[in-house]
């Protein structure tokens, strides 16, 4: 007797090239997509149109990739898929309050929760983007609460949680959120260097600089498996972030100059505008703020274009730096009292920062008193945060204007401070 024609799925090759596509682009193997009951076999069967999955079964894979099961049966593309679509290609435009209406738009109208899933990752990447980490951890979270999944299972929903907990000073959660990614993509060596390189740059921002090495040479490893340019882009990034921050500046600068020029042949203004910027810092710490300011004013239109809020401020740190290594104290100053009020408590690190950069600057012009308040504010702010250089500059520098101002007493209690920082991190920060 001829089996029964299906009539919840318009097509069966139809049917697996949307499950296909929708599981490449969410970045998942088919074993990553299985479950209990669906297995990757299964899996491979109904994306090559030799099986029709039970509406129960679409149902659950569609939640597992953050799409419609409709779409997924019969390829519908009216109500919330389309909007979810076009909002996806406004943010890749640039166009982020067309964007935002959209993805708004689909939390009103979606009568499935992988839609409403979708707009709130959407919204989530949004709020960061605009400097709102706090917003887009609320948002993210919102996002994983609409369906089955664990971060891990939604590889760009998991990359925004960990970078939004890390922009917070959250850097255990981050942590927590990319190791779990590492070992689930342990055998896709694409996905597995992504978050061995997010991770190894989390923990390098904790000061677990031992095991960041670890991270990293593993992903260095097996990144030989892959041609792909961003992949060995994000790896020497990472390599050249961790030396930078183990004071090995020379050795920093060289990767992060491989960087530089594979991005160049990307076009990728975001990257290589962010890789500009670390050159720029690295070119300082090894003596070179003529070079570092010529990389920043280049890179200067990208960053202004694609940045977020946060990152223009990050790059215009290591401006301020730059006039101020150069002599242009009264520039430097007045920019870097400009991104004090701009950061305010919200991100202490790159706060702690700017202070450490304007009492320098006040040192330079003489006003020796203010310089002093303006260092205990650096060294409130960047307490905050695990050990870093930054902190250890900022005792040193203090100490010695405390000396030089005859405060010996509270000069050798800060010095006192900035050697049991050494001790705590095991290594010698330079």
């Amino acid at each position: 007797m001829p089996r029964k024609k299906s009539t919840h799925v318009d097509d069966p090759a139809a049917v697996g090239r949307r499950l296909k596509d929708a599981r490449l682009r969410s970045g998942l193997s088919q074993r990553q997509l299985a479950y209990s009951g669906c297995s990757p076999a299964y899996v491979s069967r109904v994306e090559a149109g030799d099986r029709i999955p039970s509406m129960g079964v679409l149902t659950e894979l569609a939640d597992r990739l953050g799409v419609s099961p409709s779409w997924l049966a019969v390829g519908e593309e009216a109500g919330s898929s389309n909007l979810l679509r076009d909002a996806e290609i406004a943010l890749r435009l640039d166009e982020v309050e067309e964007a935002y209406a959209l993805y708004s738009k689909v939390l009103e109208q979606a009568e499935d929760d992988p839609s409403r899933s979708a707009a709130f990752e959407g919204l989530a990447g949004i709020a960061l983007r605009r400097g709102e980490p706090q917003r887009a951890i609320e948002l993210a979270e919102e996002a994983l609460a609409m369906t089955r999944n664990q971060p891990e299972e939604r590889p760009s929903l998991a990359e925004l949680m960990a970078r939004s907990y890390a922009s917070v000073g959250e850097v255990a959660r981050a942590i927590a959120v990319l190791q779990r990614c590492v070992d689930y993509y342990a055998s896709d060596p694409v996905q597995y260097v992504r978050f061995s390189v997010l991770l190894g740059s989390a923990l390098t921002d904790g000061g677990n600089f031992a095991e960041a090495e670890r991270v990293i040479g593993n992903a260095l490893a097996r990144g030989r498996e892959i041609a792909d340019p961003y992949t060995r882009a994000r790896l020497y990034w990472s390599e050249s972030r961790l030396l930078q921050e183990q004071g090995n500046h020379a050795s920093a600068e060289q990767y992060a100059r491989k960087t530089l020029d594979i991005l160049r042949t990307t076009e990728d203004d975001y990257a290589i505008a962010h890789i500009q910027q670390m050159l720029a810092h690295i070119n300082l710490d090894l003596g070179n703020p003529s070079e570092a300011l010529e990389l920043l004013r280049e890179g200067w239109p990208r960053i202004a274009a694609v940045g977020t809020p946060l990152e223009v401020t990050q790059y215009q740190i290591e401006e301020a730096r730059a006039l101020a290594a150069l002599g242009e104290y009264e520039q430097a100053s007045a920019l870097a009292m400009e991104l004090t009020q701009k950061l305010g408590d919200a991100h202490p690190l790159d706060a702690g920062r700017a202070y450490l950069l304007l009492g320098e600057t006040l040192v330079a012009v003489g006003d020796r008193v203010r310089a002093l308040e303006v260092y205990e504010l650096a060294i409130e702010l960047l307490e905050q945060r695990p050990a870093s250089r930054h902190t250890l500059t900022a005792y040193k520098k203090y100490s010695s204007l405390l000396k030089e101002e005859g405060k010996s007493d509270r000069a050798l209690e800060v010095l006192e401070r900035a050697l049991a920082l050494q001790d705590q991190v095991g290594r010698v920060l330079t």
